[in-house]
């Protein structure tokens, strides 16, 4: 049997908001039984913010998009990105979340998220898709 407490299930937040009291009553059952939920990207939704304090959620997920312009220096989109990253990663702290960046593919990417205290990232700069062989490859080398 699979321990609940090691599985980490990540849901929408157009999902969560669709029904936001079915979604709140399920993800209670299953929290008590141990199960963890990260709301899958994050900031394209429409999640108000009482909604998003009564989720039992652990982990908000920056989308993608506000990752792609992050390291684009002067221009109003990479302004805009770096303040929505900024914003999600304050708010998913003060609430006591981990905050994870999707879509990171550079190091300057990475540096920038860094600096401003995203807890830990994915994308292709950590790895592309690799066949399971690999993969074990990878989880048993040192990390840097």
């Amino acid at each position: 049997e699979f321990p609940a407490d090691q599985l980490e299930l990540e849901i929408t937040e157009s999902a969560l908001m669709a029904d936001p009291s079915r979604a709140r009553r399920i993800l209670q059952r299953l929290r008590e039984r141990g199960v963890h939920f990260a709301i899958d990207d994050f900031g394209t939704g429409y999640s108000s913010m009482a909604q998003l304090k009564r989720f039992p959620v652990d982990t908000l997920k920056i989308d993608k998009s506000f990752v792609d312009g992050l390291a684009e220096e002067g221009t109003a989109g990479s302004a805009n990105d770096l303040s929505i990253a900024r914003s999600i990663i304050g708010l998913g702290h003060g609430l006591g979340l981990t905050v994870l960046a999707e879509g990171v593919e550079t190091a300057d990417q990475l540096a920038v998220l860094r600096e401003l205290g995203c807890d830990h990232y994915q994308g292709y700069y950590a790895s592309r898709p690799v066949p399971s062989a690999e993969f074990e490859v990878l989880l048993a080398a040192p990390r840097a």
